[in-house]
């Protein structure tokens, strides 16, 4: 019973990371990569489609995102869909292919990434810490039914604990990081 709630918590704390990290994915620096493009969806004959799997996306450079449709007559249907998935960016349409230059950031518009991603973080961390709230409280419901003793919940209180503190260290790790990448020029 035990085991099973501290993986339980094990596995939501590790689920909430890793919603961080695709939030962190999804706030753009002044430089491009592909995934950046992932969260678009493009209407593709009635079904809303992820736009690689409808084009190719590729890094021309370092500030250009290319965008390839697999059929010529989607080149529109794309670049419309990168123009309204509100994420800031102006595609131009080249014969065949469609770029996305990366325009640079003021330091202004980085200050202002840098409090959402530390928004992001800090829901992370309220995440977490629910989800030790939770554990524990499972545990003192197991110690009241008298399935487990006091020091058996005491300790596994305390891995609990230590779980959440190292889990909360890799988020101020990635915080830490994407503040970094968002600060430089």
């Amino acid at each position: 019973m035990i085991a099973d709630t501290k993986k339980t918590a094990e596995q939501k704390m590790a689920k909430a990371l890793e919603a961080l990290k695709n939030n962190f994915a999804k706030v753009r620096t002044g430089r491009a990569h592909a995934g950046m493009l992932d969260t678009v969806h493009v209407d593709y004959y009635g079904a809303m489609t992820p736009i690689n799997g409808v084009a190719s996306v590729t890094l021309l450079d370092a500030r250009t995102i290319g965008v390839q449709p697999y059929e010529k007559k989607m080149i529109q249907v794309i670049e419309k869909a990168i123009r309204e998935a509100d994420l800031g960016l102006n595609p131009s349409v080249n014969s065949d292919i469609i770029r996305v230059p990366m325009p640079m950031m003021s330091e202004e518009r980085r200050k202002e990434l840098v409090k959402l991603v530390k928004g992001e973080a800090e829901d992370a961390r309220v995440a977490i810490r629910s989800v030790r709230r939770d554990a524990n409280n499972a545990l003192k419901d197991a110690l009241k039914a008298k399935t487990i003793s006091e020091d058996e919940e005491r300790r596994a209180q305390d891995d609990v604990q230590k779980l959440t503190d190292k889990t909360i260290a890799e988020v101020d790790k990635q915080f830490t990081a994407k503040e970094a990448e968002l600060m430089s020029v």
